[in-house]
């Protein structure tokens, strides 16, 4: 399962970005994941929730925007959406396509306190 080395690269990402700012608890992590990177997202959930405990992030909920698979076909100049398998074109299906998203795996924010402070 490779979203458990996944979770862990985002949480020491975010770790150190909160400790950066001064916080002492992160209370929530945003990513965006693409549907071509083949990341399983209740797979990641499972693996935030195992790795977890004990740490900064202990408590705190991970966002999980999964971003669809577009591409553009250089044939037709057409931009379309489409899944891991199917990627032809759906004007002249060719595969003379340019992707354009779905290969996302980023952190977007984090939000974490220090006491009564919230940062982003």
């Amino acid at each position: 399962m490779h979203e458990m080395g996944i979770t862990q690269s985002i949480l020491d990402a975010s770790f150190a970005a909160a400790e950066k700012a001064g916080a002492t608890r992160i209370t929530e992590i945003h990513v965006s994941i693409g549907e071509l990177t083949e990341v399983v997202d209740f797979a990641l959930q499972f693996a935030f929730e195992s790795l977890t405990p004990g740490t900064m992030a202990e408590g705190s909920t991970l966002v999980i925007t999964m971003v669809p698979a577009k591409s553009l076909c250089r044939d037709c100049d057409i931009e379309y959406f489409h899944d891991r398998f199917e990627m032809l074109c759906p004007t002249c299906g060719g595969l003379n396509i340019e992707p354009l998203q779905g290969r996302e795996m980023q952190i977007d924010s984090i939000e974490a306190n220090d006491d009564d402070t919230t940062e982003e």
